[in-house]
């Protein structure tokens, strides 16, 4: 079904409709999405054994006059996790672990939350009801101390019971905006239309969202909300139409990942970032592409291999003749975690990556989206982008 209003001719769309016949011949070649790729949900039966199972292990243990132990993968090691182009960082079957034990001094206030926390979650999937991790910290924000705790238990859990975040009957709240070519259905009935001219939110409950519809050429993930706001401003979807633009506000929440990640397996179009020519931008790019270390046990239900970057690439910086005053220098930070990203494992099928990560720590220079405002107020909507996506300019 088409969308108005309508952009740039067929033609202007010729190499973009290019690279998705290839990204969809990949798929064809490699079988479809990879297994487990991103569908399987727990369903509330399974969820509600695997408490029960825990809970009797614990039972078992306090009969055996043992302290009771929580045994979780280990999020944190390189160790655990491997990198598979077709997936991202995911986590090895057989993992270190850790114990959270019930007799530790170090650890005992853990294994309570870890307990309270299985016990609402429990309750929520009995129940059939939702709530957000803001909602469990704050059923006693004295106890937990902050936001921080509730979240990593609550990752804790769902790798401890090899269960989807979502499943756990937990929602985050979401920070991302859309705006677009896109229509869909929430979980509770609510015709969504998102327009060229403004953003919505992110959905709360991806999982829930149905009849997805769009005619959309390509989708462009903006990092930051300034950029995207202004891009707004400047009408780039409604130029550039059919279109989808989404952003996370920076790092991006689990919400606005799980929406890229549907849209991709949904209607497969080519999805693009734009981010500052910086190891924070960088990351965040990787985080949507490749996955994190820390949700790496979920990778299959996030990650979105074929995601390519668009720019800001610190090659446009001299081939732009982006004036240095523009440039900030790289700070002692900046430099460690370019030197991170660049020893990680997806880095060596990415030589084009590489040699941009070479430029900047080379030039010890790093360069935000709105250096290109030097060259005009709307250089980034009018030239930049449309080039970018006409000709191909994306790694």
């Amino acid at each position: 079904m088409a969308f108005a209003p309508r952009g740039p001719e067929a033609s202007f769309f010729q190499v973009l409709d290019q690279h998705r016949a290839s990204l969809l011949a990949a798929l064809r070649k490699g079988g479809g999405e990879p297994a487990g790729g991103g569908t399987h949900l727990a369903t509330s039966s399974e969820v509600l054994a695997s408490i029960e199972n825990v809970i009797q292990d614990i039972i078992t243990s306090l009969a055996r006059n043992e302290a009771p132990a929580f045994t979780i993968d280990n999020r944190s090691s390189w160790e655990n996790i491997k990198f598979e182009d077709s997936v991202g960082l995911h986590m090895v079957s057989h993992c270190t672990t850790r114990k959270i034990k019930s007799d530790s001094a170090k650890s005992v206030k853990t294994f309570a939350l870890i307990l309270k926390i299985l016990s609402m979650i429990y309750k929520l999937v009995q129940s059939n009801t939702y709530a957000t991790k803001r909602d469990i910290y704050y059923t006693d924000s004295q106890l937990f101390g902050n936001q921080t705790v509730v979240d990593n238990i609550i990752n804790d859990i769902s790798c401890m019971l090899k269960v989807p975040r979502r499943s756990l009957h937990i929602l985050s709240t979401s920070k991302g905006l859309i705006a677009g070519n896109l229509r869909y259905i929430e979980e509770d009935g609510t015709q969504v239309t998102c327009a060229c001219a403004t953003a919505v939110a992110v959905p709360s409950n991806i999982q829930g969202i149905r009849n997805l519809i769009t005619d959309a050429k390509f989708l462009l993930i903006v990092e930051k909300d300034a950029t995207f706001q202004r891009l707004l401003d400047d009408n780039f979807c409604t130029k550039m139409s059919p279109c989808i633009m989404v952003t996370g506000k920076g790092v991006p929440d689990l919400n606005t990942r799980l929406l890229v990640k549907k849209l991709w397996d949904t209607f497969h179009i080519p999805i693009f970032t734009l981010v500052d020519a910086d190891p924070h931008g960088i990351e965040i790019m990787c985080i949507y592409k490749y996955g994190s270390m820390a949700m790496s046990f979920e990778a299959h239900n996030l990650t979105v291999p074929a995601i390519r970057w668009l720019g800001l690439l610190p090659s446009d910086i001299k081939r732009l003749n982006i004036p240095k005053g523009t440039l900030i220098p790289l700070t002692k930070q900046d430099q460690m975690k370019l030197d991170s990203i660049l020893k990680r494992p997806y880095i060596t099928c990415q030589p084009f990556w590489r040699k941009e990560m070479e430029i900047m720590a080379d030039s010890k220079m790093k360069a935000e989206i709105q250096a290109l405002t030097f060259l005009s107020s709307d250089y980034l909507s009018r030239v930049y982008l449309p080039n970018k996506l006409k000709f191909g300019g994306w790694i």
